[in-house]
């Protein structure tokens, strides 16, 4: 068998190892046994909430449990095939044996990350908020491509992407943006993108073709359901309303439909423009602050709270979590984890999984600032 081929196989199977053992595979074969006899329980549905709570549970438990399963099965499968070509000296067919191989052992790291995201609100669905730092044109415009990159990413894993509130900028780029990513494991794969973002390159916006450096940030929170009672006092938040720019038809541009709500205790501001109605806006609005503040709340009770600690520093030199230099060399890197890229153009594509893999593993072993 070819090298390349045992590579993949060990590591699939280091995959498979670190797999099984963040899962406690034992400790979560006597949980799945327990939640199936309970499942079973004819009183169940009495509390359907509490129910429907225990079968997700259980779907999820029992997914991850028959992915380690599926994996080996069909590692097994592979290692035959490739015995089989190399013993008759078939070339095609260990190339493709070794493409499987590939795709197999990325689906393994990638639901070894997976294992990774149980935390109390992983699971759930997040806003993105992006803000230019100060430089006007320039870093509206890296705002914007960090927005784009988000899109792009989500496409990229299925997920659905709903603008809230997007506020173009002077000459080009946003002044700000909201967004809302729908899909499984959300919020758990986008938590660790909390922070600065710097950017290195010759500027397009420059006549002298200089070198700028520009900064924005990124805020991830979850959105949480209905179940979760986050009380707000109305008395301490100020609602503001004003017309919606940009991209909406005259309708958008005449009336005073976007919302903007500021909880004053926390300085937390959150706004939404991305509908005609005004009433619409506004229960999104307090939607979203509902889950700021729950999030703020997850942020103090996680030693990790890298995503509050990312809010109130400078948007600025000394704070960014990755830089991104497109000139004078190209290299994307994580200040945290060090993890590196050396493809830009794919990083901004949407490429950002194995920083996301990165930081969540480093949060979880407990070295995240």
């Amino acid at each position: 068998m070819r090298a390349e081929l045992e590579s993949l196989v060990e590591e699939i199977k280091q995959s498979m190892e670190l797999l099984r053992r963040r899962l406690d595979w034992d400790a979560a074969k006597r949980e799945l046994d327990e939640l199936n006899a309970r499942s079973e329980d004819p009183t169940l549905w009495d509390n359907p909430e509490e129910a429907q709570a225990l079968m997700q549970k259980r779907t999820s438990l029992e997914n991850q449990m028959n992915a380690v399963g599926n994996f080996e099965s069909e590692l097994e499968d592979l290692t035959a095939l490739a015995e089989m070509a190399t013993e008759e000296g078939d070339e095609e067919s260990l190339d493709e044996t070794q493409e499987l191989m590939t795709a197999l052992r990325d689906k393994a790291q990638n639901a070894e990350i997976e294992a990774l995201l149980s935390g109390e609100a992983d699971g759930n669905d997040c806003f993105v908020e992006i803000h230019p730092g100060a430089g006007g044109t320039e870093s509206n415009d890296w705002a914007s491509m960090l927005l784009r990159m988000y899109v792009r990413w989500a496409g990229q894993r299925g997920y659905k992407v709903d603008v809230i509130e997007q506020q173009p900028g002077d000459e080009a780029g946003i002044k700000s943006a909201t967004i809302q990513i729908k899909g499984h494991n959300a919020y758990g794969w986008m938590k660790t993108e909390s922070g600065v973002h710097r950017l290195v390159r010759i500027s397009p916006y420059d006549s002298n073709a200089r070198r700028h450096t520009s900064f924005a940030s990124v805020w991830v929170y979850p959105v949480i359901d209905d179940k979760i009672d986050i009380e707000i006092n109305e008395s301490e938040c100020r609602i503001d309303t004003f017309r919606a720019s940009g991209a909406g038809g005259q309708h958008v541009n005449t009336t005073d439909s976007a919302v903007r709500i500021t909880h004053i205790p926390t300085n937390i501001v959150v706004q939404c423009q991305n509908e005609r109605s005004q009433h619409k806006n506004r229960a999104t609005a307090w939607n979203m602050l509902r889950a700021r503040l729950y999030e703020l709340e997850l942020q103090k009770r996680e030693e990790a709270a890298s995503a509050e600690a990312a809010s109130k520093t400078d948007i600025g030199w000394g704070h960014q979590i990755r830089s991104y230099v497109l000139q004078p060399y190209q290299l994307v890197k994580d200040t945290r984890t060090q993890v590196e890229h050396q493809d830009p153009d794919a990083v901004l594509n949407g490429s950002v999984d194995g920083f996301m893999s990165a930081a969540l593993a480093q949060r979880v072993g407990g070295d995240a600032a």
